[in-house]
């Protein structure tokens, strides 16, 4: 005989008469009671609730029964549960609600780097690099996008290590802005495959090379080539460059923090024969360089013959090489250059003779260039 689910039983106690004894889900439970009628009560309640669970069972679609079944043996190997299944389902399905398509996401983050000061050029190469990424994708959300996707693409382009990574940077710094504002749990891009980098010889000017250039370029793009050539400035940092911050009377070039690539100040000295060069500049004001900067400059590098084959950074490469060669003081140069001393000791040690280095702080222009520049600047 199947013994009662519940059993009543008296309780010695100032004021707690019965006990109620029972065992649901494996486990004894107790609740006490003043008077047997409350013990009593309790208990047909409680079996009117089994009563109404076993109904639940016994209705309880086949197709629901089996699909549950085939569900907790697909999870066991996992050792997981319909629970946690249904739950990881669930939070996805969510995350897909919240977020936005990739597009929206790009904005979103450009408008948040602008307006905390990142610079116009910055955000433009930004938009660049990541708009391409979205144009594979125009119909996708964050949350959906996936590691291997990323890979994949970043593969596809096909381009030198160092580019193929500032991409990744790039999308890396998207989906983590993303993931603050809810769009997805997981950044995809960090576990994504990073392009081994291997250092390149780093190329200069010879001494007759920017010579020649100087010489051939117009009055309105020569301090261009020679700020570039003779303190080292990024070329994105001299395009930004104000006649403001070029003082004379110190003898020192500021770069601005905002106008930086490392967001830090710097102060530049001036060699001699720069001074030199942009002496007849001293009355001017306003920017530097011309508007139409990028024509004018190839126009120059032609006249002197070195339209082609034009080496990456080439002026500010020669400075660092020419600077370290003449003054043998690496930590002096990485403060002028806004570098580390581990990469002015890597890139450019040893590519210069003290002789050539000589020569190249010497370069100033003739009597002939002078005139030139005040009556083309006057």
């Amino acid at each position: 005989m199947r013994k009662p689910a519940f059993r009543i039983k008296p309780y010695k106690h100032p004021w707690l008469k019965f006990v109620v004894r029972s065992k649901l889900s494996g486990k004894w439970e107790r609740k006490f009671f003043r008077t047997k009628a409350e013990a009593q009560t309790y208990v047909r309640l409680k079996e009117i609730e089994l009563l109404n669970q076993g109904k639940e069972g016994a209705t309880f679609p086949s197709s629901l029964r089996v699909m549950a079944q085939h569900g907790a043996d697909k999870l066991r190997p996992f050792a997981k549960t319909i629970s946690d299944a249904v739950d990881f389902y669930v939070n996805h399905l969510e995350e897909t609600r919240r977020s936005v398509p990739l597009r929206v996401a790009m904005k979103e983050l450009i408008d948040n780097r602008s307006l905390s000061g990142a610079s116009k050029r910055y955000c433009y190469d930004l938009g660049l690099r990541l708009g391409r990424f979205c144009a594979a994708f125009p119909d996708r959300t964050v949350a959906e996008i996936t590691t291997a996707e990323v890979d994949d693409w970043l593969s596809g382009l096909r381009l030198a290590p160092v580019t193929r990574n500032t991409f990744r940077r790039d999308l890396r710094t998207l989906f983590s802005f993303a993931a603050t504002r809810r769009y997805c749990t997981e950044n995809p891009v960090v576990q994504t495959t990073k392009a081994k980098e291997i250092d390149g010889d780093v190329q200069i000017l010879t001494v007759e090379q920017t010579a020649k250039l100087l010489e051939c370029a117009e009055a309105e793009t020569l301090p261009f080539w020679a700020i570039g050539a003779f303190a080292g400035l990024r070329r994105s940092e001299i395009e930004r460059l104000d006649w403001a911050q070029v003082d004379f009377e110190s003898g020192l070039i500021e770069v601005k923090a905002r106008h930086s690539k490392t967001a830090k100040r710097r102060l530049v000295t001036m060699q001699p024969n720069l001074r030199a060069w942009l002496a007849p500049y001293r009355s001017r004001s306003g920017s530097v360089c011309l508007p139409n900067l990028r024509k004018c400059i190839e126009a120059d590098r032609k006249k002197a013959g070195l339209d082609e084959d034009w080496p990456p950074n080439a002026l500010r490469h020669s400075f660092g090489s020419y600077h370290l060669a003449k003054f043998n003081d690496v930590a002096a140069l990485a403060l002028q250059m806004g570098n580390s001393p581990d990469v002015i000791f890597r890139h450019y040690r040893e590519l210069v003779k003290p002789k050539e280095a000589n020569r190249y702080w010497q370069i100033r222009p003739a009597a002939a260039t002078r005139n030139k520049i005040v009556a083309m600047s006057g």
